[in-house]
Order: C-alpha cells, then sequence, then structure tokens
C-alpha cells in the first residue's frame, strides 16, 4: 500500500479513517432536559472553528441522565469530537478528565494510540486537504449541509509514520501552546482591571477615599447618573455573512468578533452591547469595526474604560419582560455612578497600558495563527520536511 516516490511522500499511507481509529461514534439524536449543574454536554458551540474547546456557555446533563446519555459512547481523553450537521469543520481534542457525553450533531474518532497521534488527528482534521474531502462528501439539505455519519469511516486520510506525526504536531502545538499563554495573560489582565474597577467604584476604596465625604452612598464631586443621558445605545447593522468581504475591521455580534469586513461602520474606541442572543454581554473594541443589528454600539467620543468597565459590571437582565432580548429604554434607565474628572483620569490612566499589552498580545496571536495555518498543510503534504 506504500507508494513509490521521493522523499516524504513515499512514506504516506492512504486509507480510511477507520484503518486508524478504534471506532467512530456519533453521540444521542436528541437533547436532555435543562439542569444547573452535572456533566457536560458537549455541543457544536462548545468547538471553536480553530479548533479549541470553549466552555464560557455550558449544558448539564444530570447525574441520574447521564447513562442514557452515554450508552453509545463516552468522550475520554485524545478522542477527536466534531460536527457532522448545521456547522461543518469544527474539530477538538477531549483532554485529561473531561466529564461528559457528545451533543447533538457530534460525533468522535477514537484514535488507535498503536497508529496514530491523537494531537496529529487533530491538526490533520484542520487541514485544507481534509476540508476540501468532507466539502466533497458534504449532502446539503433545504434546512442544514451535514456530512453522511454512516459513510465517514471509509473517508480517505494520507498519513505519515508515527515519528513523523510526532515531529509535525510538536511543531504545530509550539504555536497553538504560545497562543494559548497568550489567551491566558489576556485573561488575566483583564480580570487585574475588573477588580481594580470593582475597587475604586463599587467598594470605593478609590485614591484619596479616606478624605472624601459619603453621602447616600455617593461620594462628594461624584454623581448617580442614566446610561442614556451618559451614553445612549445605538443600534448596529445587519451584515449577512455572504455580504461580508473579509479585510481589517472587525465585525461584532452578541458573542463577540464574528468576521471581518473592508468598510467600517463606527469609528474606534467604541462599546458594542449584545441586545439578542448573548444579551448584555459586552466589548471593547479599539478599532473602526462594523457592529451588527444584534448588538448596539456607543459613539466613540463618549467612550472610555471606566464606562466599559462600568457596562461589564451592569445587570442588564429585566426580570418584567417575556421577550428575550435587551430593550433599549430599559437599558437606558440603568442608573451609573460617575466619578469625578481626576478619578476618572487617573483610572484610565492605569488601565489603559493593561489594554495596550492585551492588544499586543491579541494582535501576537493573530499573528501566530497566521503563520501555523500556513505551514500546516505545508507539512501535511511533506513540502516542508520537520
Amino acid at each position: 500500500e506504500e507508494f513509490q516516490g521521493a522523499g516524504h511522500m513515499s512514506e504516506l499511507r492512504t486509507a480510511p479513517i477507520k484503518a486508524f481509529a478504534l471506532g467512530i461514534f456519533d453521540g444521542p439524536h436528541a437533547t436532555p432536559k435543562e439542569v444547573n449543574e452535572g456533566t457536560i454536554f458537549l455541543g457544536i458551540k462548545n468547538v471553536t472553528p480553530d479548533g479549541r474547546l470553549d466552555f464560557s456557555e455550558i449544558r448539564h446533563v444530570s447525574e441520574q441522565e447521564f447513562p442514557k446519555w452515554t450508552k453509545r459512547v463516552t468522550p475520554q481523553k485524545d478522542d477527536v469530537v466534531f460536527s457532522y450537521e448545521a456547522t461543518l469543520h469544527r474539530y477538538a481534542l477531549i483532554p485529561e478528565g473531561f466529564l461528559g457525553c457528545l451533543g447533538r450533531r457530534m460525533a468522535l474518532v477514537r484514535p488507535d494510540l498503536g497508529k496514530i497521534v491523537p494531537r496529529f488527528l487533530h491538526y490533520y482534521f484542520m487541514s485544507p486537504a481534509w476540508r476540501a474531502v468532507v466539502e466533497a462528501n458534504t449532502i446539503s439539505g433545504a434546512t442544514v449541509d451535514r456530512i453522511p455519519i454512516k459513510k465517514f469511516p471509509d473517508f480517505d486520510v494520507s498519513i505519515p509514520s508515527i515519528s513523523k506525526q510526532r515531529s509535525i504536531s510538536d511543531t504545530l502545538s509550539a504555536y497553538d501552546d504560545l497562543i494559548e499563554n497568550n489567551r491566558r495573560r489576556i485573561h488575566l489582565l483583564e480580570q487585574a482591571a475588573r477588580l481594580l474597577y470593582k475597587e475604586w467604584f463599587v467598594h470605593l476604596r478609590f485614591p484619596g477615599h479616606e478624605h472624601v465625604k459619603i453621602v447616600d452612598g455617593v461620594p462628594e464631586g461624584w454623581e448617580k447618573k442614566k446610561l442614556g443621558d451618559v451614553a445612549p445605545l445605538k443600534y448596529g447593522k445587519a451584515l449577512k455573512s455572504d455580504d461580508r468581504v473579509p479585510g481589517p475591521f472587525p465585525v461584532y455580534g452578541s458573542s463577540g468578533v464574528v468576521g471581518t469586513h473592508t468598510k467600517p461602520l463606527v469609528l474606534g474606541p467604541t462599546i458594542i452591547v449584545g441586545r439578542k442572543g448573548n444579551v448584555g454581554s459586552v466589548y471593547w473594541s479599539p478599532d473602526d469595526c462594523h457592529p451588527i443589528d444584534t448588538v448596539y454600539f456607543i459613539d466613540s467620543e463618549r467612550c472610555s474604560l471606566f464606562l466599559y468597565y462600568a457596562l461589564k459590571q451592569m445587570n442588564f437582565i429585566n426580570t418584567d419582560v417575556a421577550v428575550p432580548g435587551l430593550n433599549r429604554d430599559f437599558a437606558h434607565s440603568r442608573s451609573i455612578l460617575i466619578a469625578d474628572q481626576k478619578i476618572l483620569r487617573l483610572f484610565d490612566e492605569t488601565v489603559t497600558p493593561l489594554h495596550q499589552q492585551m492588544e499586543l498580545l491579541k494582535r501576537q496571536n493573530a499573528s501566530l495563527a497566521g503563520a501555523r495555518d500556513l505551514l500546516l498543510p505545508k507539512l501535511m503534504n511533506g513540502e516542508v520536511a520537520v
């Protein structure tokens, strides 16, 4: 089965994916009852397009129901999970200690460790060559696209020797480990700024607070105002994914950056607030951007890092309304404590360097990801040797 030829290409073994797997399993074809805690119900939205697991929004399965949802398979370390319907091309590696079950439209490959390195298989699934295989086998239904899961085990893969797989995985992981490290640093910087906001403006332990009189919970020289008077929310504008032309400007939805475009709608810096979907989510965009119709934005001349952290602290959940979504009048009626100019300036001066550091790390991550994505197909097809 080995084909002759020069260099790395001759070392590739082409065979159906089932030849490298102990099994390929799909998850349950239904959704469990909503519970607040328990094991994880791993859905498509828990797998990012760049191949990571994201647990910021989790559905749970109760302990009692867990056996029912894992009848076919219980995901374990080194399994590669993937989506086979609706949102395709999502793959992630199950880490050690994961406890959960496959969600709807999700399946997994259990690698045969004697034949394939799990990390390599995960990277292989992220390659353009594999994407082409999936696209060639995708069935476009009236409502959603899907991969015929019964045929999936017979899709061909071209795989080098185990030692080559290891070298390729190590090379690509070096990029991913740096990206992950930067992500953690970004998270810590954001946390530091949030804690500072809380300390100064919630607990009122701001610099010089011991010399300031507090009247009705408001320090002298500060005032309580309505958000609508401080920074009115404006409506974002629809921009369907088909109409987006990839460019330098981020496109914001209620879950954050959802793409890019060649033209911005608003100048940066701006603050984006989730109106539908992820209601009340808050994002800071230092750059010009396009907020879509599921969000509000605030004009750049009214934006400050103080306002950003104040909004992140604010509760936008309206208990009176049956309609999901953030009502603009309700948001405008929220009260916000505005400090005196000196303290506001001091806060901005203190957190600006943290934000500059975050932007730097984000840019670094974008170029690391770009370099990794250029290298990946070349490593897979042997154009670049390791």
